[in-house]
């Protein structure tokens, strides 16, 4: 499996692209993450545009980059109520309007992309998702974990503690070597005790 991590501002989510055909978040630079794909693939290339949840440092460009690639924007349907609301996407938090994205794929949990397998992750959001290749041993975590022990907030709209730390006990179960997390550094060792000091810490507060 073949991942590249592009470039965004320190504000943004970290954005993916996965085999040259599934863009795992988008960050809010809409034109830079443009910019960089048309360096990288083919116009047409690109296939799906996988929200790990309805966030605006994750989602705001979505549309954008869908419409310069023909491609198709999925998000867990927990999060659709939320995903064009300003203060559910927490735009507000960045001063923007909400963005304005009408999904093509809702997800449930299960669904699969390449080698990919959805993961529902509620607690960050309602709708929240991680990506899991048994294959690679990689898991793309959202702002559901973090490196180091860190977890996603959950006092924003939807966001619920007790969730959190039950989704994150999901984690617990996978094998990973490698974690792509929303935000921070690429994990690349003791991923899985990374997850577990994050269980560990956000359980203190669920």
């Amino acid at each position: 499996m073949q991942v590249i991590k592009l470039q965004n501002s320190p504000y943004d989510a970290n954005a993916y692209l996965v085999d040259g055909r599934i863009l795992v978040d988008v960050g809010m630079d809409a034109h830079a993450i443009i910019s960089q794909l048309e360096n990288i693939i083919e116009p047409g290339k690109l296939e799906t545009i996988v929200l790990t949840h309805c966030h605006y440092d994750h989602s705001g460009g979505a549309a954008q980059v869908a419409a310069a690639f023909g491609a198709k924007i999925a998000i867990h349907r927990d999060d659709v109520s939320l995903l064009n609301n300003a203060r559910g996407s927490a735009s507000l938090l960045f001063g923007m309007k909400a963005p304005s994205i009408v999904p093509d794929i809702l997800l449930s949990g299960g669904e699969t992309f390449g080698e990919l397998e959805v993961i529902h992750t509620p607690g960050h959001t309602p709708g929240g998702i991680c990506l899991y290749s048994a294959r690679a041993k990689a898991l793309f975590s959202g702002d559901t974990v973090f490196p180091d022990g860190s977890f996603g907030r959950t006092d924003l709209a939807g966001g619920n503690a007790t969730k959190l730390v039950e989704s994150i006990r999901k984690l617990m179960l996978l094998d990973v070597s490698v974690m792509y997390p929303g935000h921070e550094d690429i994990v690349n060792r003791d991923a899985n005790e990374q997850i577990r000091m994050s269980l560990m810490m956000a359980s203190q507060y669920s």
